[in-house]
């Protein structure tokens, strides 16, 4: 293997994880990334669809926003964010989105609104911590409607403590929420994370409990450095494994086609 960086390690396990699929809700960034290497890869047929009313997009480049013109050159249909919206995520024909957040939990429930004092909450009600934040995020834009009606939601997270935390200091976006079974109690009609993909691991979730389990370790990185970046006590997957790395056809594709100047990878 070519030494490839830790972003280029995401985007290309994430763009493998998309195989076989249809319809995929993106973003800028990693997730817009992945998602084009998908497409010239192991998921040929793959529609981008963007929250700004963009669906089928074959952006010439890497985009600058969702609202980057470049979406719009090629695709297969432009439309109003809230037809977006109401027909294709409402209608349940997203089968996978990429979300990120600030913090993520166990059972992949993430915050993109508040940050209070410290890592954990330390006594203090939501109310409080809304009230006097240590940061005030951007919220949640269209992030919560994705993670409740999207199929599945992947999600592209770099590790890091103050991320995966045992609590979260405000529920943004529901993951499996209190554990398996309680988003169908709700009538959630999406079935909530399924991936995150880091810069050490890979992880999927227990589909008894609806927690967060270790899949695999990227090459070079040890079970011992993972947990260091978790809040909580990691579950690990009996047959943990390595990450497969990239192969030049990928790394070449990200840095020849997709990103050659380096903007993401």
């Amino acid at each position: 293997m070519t030494d490839c960086t830790p972003s280029e390690m995401m985007i290309v396990t994430a763009a493998r994880a998309l195989a076989g699929v249809r319809t995929v809700f993106v973003g800028v960034g990693l997730p817009n990334s992945a998602c084009n290497l998908a497409r010239r890869t192991v998921a040929p047929d793959l529609e981008l669809i963007y929250e700004s009313g963009v669906y089928g997009a074959r952006p010439a480049r890497l985009p600058l926003s969702i609202g980057d013109p470049t979406l719009i050159s090629g695709a297969t249909s432009i439309c109003s964010m809230a037809d977006l919206f109401g027909l294709y995520l409402q209608g349940g024909r997203v089968e996978v989105a990429f979300l990120g957040g600030a913090q993520i939990d166990r059972f992949g429930n993430l915050n993109t609104t508040v940050i209070g004092d410290g890592s954990t909450l330390s006594g203090a009600t939501l109310a409080e911590v809304w009230e006097h934040p240590k940061v005030r995020l951007p919220g949640s834009g269209g992030a919560c409607e994705i993670a409740i009606n999207a199929q599945q939601i992947f999600v592209i997270m770099r590790l890091r403590r103050r991320a995966f935390v045992e609590q979260l200091h405000f529920l943004t976006s529901p993951g499996h929420l209190g554990g398996a079974g309680e988003r169908t109690n709700l009538g959630l009609p999406g079935g909530g994370p399924q991936l995150v993909v880091t810069d050490k691991c890979v992880f999927r979730f227990d589909e008894t409990t609806g927690e967060m389990v270790l899949e695999s370790l990227h090459p070079g990185v040890n079970l011992a450095e993972v947990q260091e970046g978790v809040g909580w006590k990691l579950k690990v997957a009996p047959d943990l494994s390595e990450t497969e790395p990239p192969t030049e056809e990928e790394l070449r594709l990200l840095r020849d086609e997709l990103d050659p100047q380096g903007l993401y990878r």
